[in-house]
């Protein structure tokens, strides 16, 4: 039974599921789109989304509680400089979006093993 269990386990163990999952919301944001299986890409939006509303929530925020907002994407986000694209370039531009920050386009198969492919990205 299946009950009360969310969310797809990838083949990995939690620990390994949340390294990867940080890893790929860290390039998503440095390079504003990633290629990756559907299935990761299903997993990773949600997270993602959430990580760019704290950066909404940090502009109208005072200072203190803007670095604590800045201070919790640094616990998911590995590079000090994507936090700081977060938080001054990307939060301004999606400050008048309530959600839907990403995009997710099927791309096809791989040619290897036939996972359907699909392209993440951040909407403009």
């Amino acid at each position: 039974m299946r009950h009360r269990v969310a969310g797809r386990g990838l083949g990995r163990t939690s620990g390994q599921r949340r390294a990867l999952f940080r890893n790929q919301i860290t390039d998503l944001l440095r390079y504003e789109q990633i290629t990756t299986t559907l299935a990761k890409s299903k997993e990773l939006q949600p997270q993602v989304e959430k990580v760019i509303t704290l950066a909404r929530q940090a502009l109208t925020l005072e200072p203190a509680d803007a670095l604590h907002k800045r201070r919790q994407a640094l616990a998911i986000i590995y590079d000090e400089k994507v936090v700081g694209k977060l938080f001054d370039e990307l939060a301004e531009r999606f400050a008048d979006r309530n959600g839907g920050y990403t995009r997710i386009v099927r791309i096809g198969t791989r040619k290897g093993d036939g996972a359907e492919m699909s392209v993440i990205q951040l909407v403009e």
